[in-house]
């Protein structure tokens, strides 16, 4: 179908475009001349910008349907102009094997929603003992290899499938915690955790297990990516690393970049997150590097968990937000807060992701997969579950009154997405 959007402020971080102009789709892709027009959307007051990518979403298929769907969760993307992301290997089972990847993929290719880029096991089952068939699954469709949130605690594992990775060109996404260190520790190990008797996880849990890795890849040359930095000595790391000029990206997830330790309140389960919200300094630290570079990506780190799971006491209570359907009203609100142009902002959840991701989209130009998300960035809503399409309502944010509502979403050229 040939789709006219009309009139709308085109926002291209890829080309630095940011104009009031016009964008015709034709065959899935962005035209650079105009045809005849079957449906023309007029996007007037609206910003057209690419669809955006997300490097963290648990979609909890397979194995996980009762947090939610893969159905479910593909509407929350869409609803949230999200038109591509990358799904963790902390399935049940993990995606360590290629009939899970292809499984996942033919999935979400059969609901004709946002795309879905698997991320493989590093090692067989998580368990950080044997390696995974890379290449095998790579060919099954993995972009990328990742423990999630389970580190390898053995670093000649470590050590070893980072030269198996880097032996083929493949990328490794590694979060850095050490697990000995961390320990039993849910909160971050400061002054609130101490006041409400929670076990802390310090800061160099963290500095730690990053100091590991990035002297792995000195060794190794392994192109990695760091996911969900939660620190301010972390981001002094990577700003370093990257001077010298390791083969590095990172990301931070966008609720760190907002909330602190104090936002726990008293016992808030639904800000009981992996990593943990940290201190202030750490939060302001985070933002400043995702504003200067330093930090490559902001992602939802979408985790829906059940009611029940949530109904516990903090410390019983399962880890994880949903982040979906956020991750574009809280990108906004952080770029407002620095002062950042609307380009730059958005950069941070298309351009730099695509790039971390090394898929095509994320622009705007001729020749370009159509991946669109037309957005009013003045209109507000209020976080609550019933607006919420996630099957999973928990989040830190409920009861905020956030600005940036998606109008209509567009992936290959179709609207999936229409409010």
């Amino acid at each position: 179908m040939n789709i006219l959007i009309k009139g709308g402020r085109v926002v291209d971080p890829a080309s630095g475009r940011d104009e009031v102009g016009d964008v015709f789709v034709s065959e899935g892709k962005i035209a650079g001349t105009k045809g005849k027009a079957e449906r023309t959307i007029d996007a007037k007051g609206l910003v057209v910008a690419p669809g955006l990518i997300d490097l963290s979403a648990r979609l909890r298929e397979p194995g996980q349907e009762y947090k939610a769907t893969l159905a479910s969760e593909m509407d929350a993307a869409v609803a949230g102009g999200v038109t591509s992301l990358a799904c963790p290997p902390d399935t049940h089972p993990p995606l360590d094997e290629p009939g899970l990847v292809d499984m996942l993929r033919r999935r979400a290719k059969s609901l004709a929603r946002a795309r879905v880029y698997p991320v493989g096991a590093l090692t067989v089952k998580l368990a950080g003992e044997r390696l995974t068939e890379m290449s095998v699954l790579a060919g099954a469709g993995c972009v990328a290899f990742s423990q999630a949130n389970v580190p390898v605690t053995d670093t000649q594992v470590l050590w070893r499938a980072m030269q198996y990775a880097a032996t083929f060109g493949y990328p490794v996404w590694l979060r850095a915690e050490d697990r000995w260190i961390a320990g039993e520790g849910i909160a971050h190990d400061g002054e609130v955790a101490t006041r409400l008797g929670l076990p802390g996880i310090p800061p160099f849990a963290e500095v730690i297990a990053l100091a590991t890795a990035l002297h792995l890849v000195r060794a190794t040359g392994t192109r990695t990516h760091f996911c969900r930095l939660s620190t301010a000595a972390a981001v002094d790391m990577i700003r370093a690393a990257k001077k010298e000029g390791l083969p590095i990206s990172c990301d931070v997830g966008i609720h760190h970049v907002h909330l602190c330790e104090l936002d726990l309140g008293y016992y808030d389960a639904n800000c009981r997150l992996e990593p943990p919200l940290r201190s202030q300094r750490d939060r302001d630290a985070l933002a400043a590097g995702l504003a200067d570079g330093t930090i490559d990506c902001a992602v939802s780190d979408h985790a829906p968990v059940d009611e029940d799971q949530k109904q516990l006491p903090f410390a019983e209570a399962e880890p994880g937000a949903t982040g979906l359907e956020l991750l574009l009203p809280l990108t906004l609100k952080w770029g407002a807060q620095r002062r950042l142009p609307l380009a730059k902002t958005l950069a941070r959840v298309t351009r730099d992701a695509a790039r971390v991701l090394g898929v095509a989209t994320g622009r705007i130009e001729p020749g370009a997969q159509a991946d669109l998300v037309l957005f009013d960035p003045d209109a507000s809503w209020r976080v609550t579950p019933a607006a919420l399409r996630s099957q999973g309502k928990n989040t830190p944010f409920l009861g905020y009154e956030l600005a940036g509502r998606v109008r209509t979403t567009i992936v290959a050229g179709k609207v999936v997405w229409q409010a």
